[in-house]
């Protein structure tokens, strides 16, 4: 059996199933528990009624943190949900003795095969982080948002992933913004030093989990047969950052822009079979939720404005949807 735990409001609920489904292909027996940051995301995961997925209210989640709630105060929206990082994995651990080693996951990874060489590294250790890989061009990111990045995590309930969370938790209380300052970046560059400051830390090395817009171009990527290699090691899961739906027909992948541009091969197949699959999600949720109310930024439409659509388009980011899988 294997441990999962992520959140998300109603803005990113179909992709958090996305997600939840591709695990259903491809993680084998699990048990995820979701936080649901407003009352829609809640109601809908309560009706659906998954037998290996447990929705966690935000009230219920929040009850008796009083240094939480006061952190609150002084965050935004998106502030407050990287504040709860640690302190959701602690929840789980808390709560459900049975967790032997639990996984954070964002909402908008994508699972292709199985998981299985993540928890290999792991082996018997208690902490397992992923590196973000920047290109040697652009390893002044990790100076400001960090070394590692908060898309999969791996705790063992132990003594030694517990003290990792606890100091997580205290200095996310202590100060998590959306913003850069020196030695410190939201939830994310807290992580920098764990290899040196905590005991049993692994640095995942599998080049196929968290392919991402920011490190694809380490790498060689080949597809066949809806499957992916990455150096020849399976696409475990991609990291589906900053997608937005612009029209009926029409997305931004955030592929570009910010990061090198994509090689249109490999956008081709990613980006539309994962948009088939969020509007698939969308579907399903709607057919047995139907008076679900799914946010903007889910898989609705998102104006940038004509001229704003007309430059992504120009510079390669932004990609139509012609195709169905």
């Amino acid at each position: 059996m294997r441990y999962f735990c992520t959140y998300f409001d109603s803005n990113y609920l179909v992709r958090g199933l996305a997600l939840y489904r591709s695990l259903l292909r491809h993680a084998g027996p699990f048990q995820m528990w979701v936080l649901c940051f407003d009352d829609v995301s809640c109601h809908t995961l309560r009706t659906l009624k998954l037998d290996n997925l447990i929705p966690i209210s935000l009230s219920e989640f929040e009850a008796g943190d009083d240094e939480l709630l006061e952190a609150k105060k002084d965050r935004n929206t998106v502030e407050y949900y990287f504040t709860c990082s640690p302190s959701l994995l602690l929840y789980v651990l808390k709560n459900w003795r049975e967790v032997d080693v639990l996984c954070y996951l964002d909402a908008d990874l994508f699972f292709y095969s199985d998981p299985a060489p993540i928890y290999d590294e792991l082996s018997d250790n208690s902490i397992l982080i992923i590196p973000h890989r920047f290109p040697d061009n652009a390893l002044w990111r990790a100076e400001k948002y960090g070394k590692f990045n908060v898309g999969l995590l791996a705790f063992r309930n132990d003594s030694s992933g517990r003290q990792c969370l606890d100091w997580w938790r205290e200095r996310c209380l202590e100060w998590c913004y959306d913003r850069i300052e020196p030695g410190r970046f939201a939830d994310q560059k807290y992580l920098d030093d764990w290899p040196e400051r905590f005991e049993k830390v692994v640095v995942l090395e599998h080049k196929g989990a968290n392919l991402a817009p920011w490190n694809f171009m380490n790498y060689e990527i080949e597809m066949a047969d809806g499957i992916a290699t990455v150096d020849g090691a399976p696409l475990i899961f991609y990291h589906f950052h900053g997608v937005k739906i612009l029209g009926r027909r029409l997305y931004d992948t955030a592929s570009a822009g910010d990061y090198e541009r994509m090689p249109s091969r490999l956008k081709q197949w990613l980006y539309p079979r994962y948009i088939a699959e969020l509007k698939r999600t969308e579907q399903w949720i709607r057919s047995l939720v139907p008076e679900v109310e799914l946010g903007y930024s889910s898989i609705r439409t998102e104006s940038y404005g004509f001229r704003g659509v007309v430059s992504k388009l120009l510079r390669g980011q932004v990609m139509i949807d012609y195709k169905r899988f």
